[in-house]
């Protein structure tokens, strides 16, 4: 962005800040050298802006339905634009929710579908946004422009919003929000903190804990299998291999040949381990039943020895954990600590690497009555300043900047940043599910925009029971116990935008329905039935055209590799 851009923007900000004051009442006379034009903005100006509530829908984040100026951040931006969200988050099913308002043609002002995006553009929910952002957008124009042509859709039109665009130099987090095996701090320490690398000495160490706590009646592990967090449970295969989160496929790092993994031997090896840990009676047989707020309740009863998941996943449940072991040190026993599992015990890819994820965001819908002033509301939340107040909040309250200009916060302002505290204040609301920089971004003073990934915050964010844990595996952060990143200028390949209709999404649902319906019953039935079940698994699973998918992905992942050399 040039600096003469960068002042525009800036100016554009004041303008709305002013424009929302009531007690600007400067008397000066008119300027008539200039035929009152100057008086004329400052009349403007001096007008305060009408407030307007538009609806808002999640379709993933599981969070208190509360208007956005309820929070002290959404106050803050209603003060700049005149503009509060009425937000609405996900209870149910969300297929279900989202058929409803296909079949009323009646929808919120914005909304977030999330793995429902294809049936709302199927639709045409979603009104085209290049004309706004293109005349009243300049901060989407900038913060995106380097991905502006793939958030197109075959007719050329920007539908949709996506949340993980970089900005700045990338940043690695040194926290776990990604992939991993979980199991309780308690366990390890029990175990004497053993090197766990393979997932035969991850589901031992499981077993031996539940085994010496008979009385405690324990799960050994759970699995998350809720409507479209079914992917919890079915790519654990492609993280044993060594593969990142790229969704249906794996890619070879060589040859950038896909392969869809969800019938091949990893897959019949794990759910093979699931079926012997169902057989023994340390499997939740619940875990095919259950919904994502009793999946959180069961982490968050002490219960659960272990599990694979994704940190930004179960966040709201190890969130509470920790909460509870500041509150009591003794807690801390019950915490979740993340590990590297693979079948071989050799390079895991379980951390991000640098990735845009343009297949799922926020749209304005077709109910939306003043497209305009959303777009305006959505381009101001993308100034350096208010991504400052949406990620760190306000200087002196919950964060300061030391002399050499490093954002930092003490230790009382991370002790008052609990969950109770993000909803109020807004963190919670806005620190995700709307355009932003994305994790890993940095602001033009080198500055994190995630404060998670400020090294100093991170640090400062221990506990002496983290300290010591870490401590006890020779590392400072918990990303080092976790083999760095491959480049793959694809990811994540889920990513990869498919039409509605198109043979790779009538794939994915149809391959979707098939997993749903025999994973539980690999996992679930007697260990004589196996082979059996594999057998009749893999009879309905060769009937999908797998290799016309992977043909497709193949020449989709090429294009992007080429692309990046350019």
């Amino acid at each position: 962005m040039t600096k003469k851009l960068l002042v525009i923007c800036m100016a554009v900000v004041l303008l709305f800040t002013v424009a929302c004051s009531n007690n600007n009442t400067s008397k000066s006379a008119p300027d008539k050298s200039n035929n009152g034009a100057k008086d004329n903005v400052k009349e403007e100006a001096e007008k305060p802006v009408e407030k307007v509530t538009f609806s808002y829908f999640n379709g993933v984040a599981a969070a208190k339905d509360k208007n956005t100026n309820e929070t002290k951040i959404g106050k803050i931006l209603e003060d700049q634009t005149g503009v509060n969200f009425k937000m609405e988050h996900l209870v149910g099913d969300l297929n279900t929710k989202v058929g409803t308002m296909i079949a009323s043609n009646d929808y919120p002002d914005v909304m977030i579908p999330d793995a429902a995006i294809d049936e709302i553009l199927g639709a045409g929910a979603f009104i085209p946004l290049n004309d706004l952002i293109e005349e009243h957008a300049p901060n989407i124009k900038r913060v995106y422009g380097p991905y502006m042509n793939q958030m197109k859709a075959e007719d050329g039109n920007i539908y949709f919003l996506p949340f993980s665009n970089l900005v700045g130099e990338f940043l690695p987090d040194p926290n776990i929000n990604q992939g991993a095996f979980w199991v309780q701090r308690r366990v390890l320490k029990e175990a004497g903190y053993p090197k766990i690398t393979t997932v035969d000495q991850y589901l031992e160490l499981v077993k031996n804990f539940v085994d010496k706590h008979k009385d405690e009646d324990l799960t050994g592990m759970v699995t998350l299998t809720h409507d479209w967090r079914f992917f919890a449970t079915a790519n654990v295969p492609n993280h044993l291999l060594g593969y990142p989160n790229d969704g249906e496929i794996i890619v070879d790092m060589d040859t950038f040949e896909t392969k869809v993994y969800s019938a091949n031997d990893a897959t019949k090896t794990w759910f093979k381990h699931l079926n012997d840990l169902n057989a023994d009676g340390y499997f939740d047989k619940a875990s095919f039943v259950d919904n994502f707020d009793q999946y959180l309740a069961k982490l968050t009863s002490h219960k659960v020895v272990g599990f694979f998941d994704y940190g930004w996943q179960f966040a709201n449940a190890q969130n509470a954990l920790k909460d509870a072991a500041k509150l009591d040190p003794t807690q801390d026993d019950f915490v979740y600590f993340p590990l590297p599992v693979t079948f071989d015990g050799k390079k895991d890819q379980y951390l991000d690497p640098p990735g845009f994820v343009k297949n799922r965001g926020m749209g304005i819908t077709v109910s939306a009555e003043d497209p305009v002033r959303i777009i305006q509301y959505l381009d101001n939340m993308l100034t350096d300043e208010n991504q400052v107040l949406q990620r760190w909040g306000i200087k002196g309250e919950t964060y300061e900047v030391n002399a050499e200009g490093r954002f930092h916060r003490t230790a009382e302002q991370i002790a008052m940043i609990n969950e109770e505290f993000n909803e109020t204040f807004g963190f919670k609301y806005f620190s995700w599910n709307w355009p932003l920089y994305g994790n890993g971004s940095t602001l033009p003073d080198g500055n994190s925009v995630a404060p998670g990934m400020q090294p100093e915050v991170f640090q400062m964010s221990l506990t002496d029971a983290d300290k010591m844990i870490l401590d006890k595996y020779g590392v400072k952060t918990y990303s080092e116990m976790f083999s760095a990143p491959d480049d793959r200028p694809w990811y994540p390949a889920w990513g990869v935008g498919k039409e509605q209709g198109s043979p790779e999404q009538i794939y994915e649902t149809k391959k979707t329905e098939i997993i749903k319906k025999y994973f539980p019953k690999l996992v679930l039935s007697k260990p004589a039935d196996y082979e059996a079940v594999w057998s009749e698994y893999l009879a309905e699973f060769n009937k999908l055209d797998t290799a016309g998918y992977e043909a497709w992905y193949n020449v989709q992942i090429k294009k992007i590799v080429e692309a990046s050399k350019q």
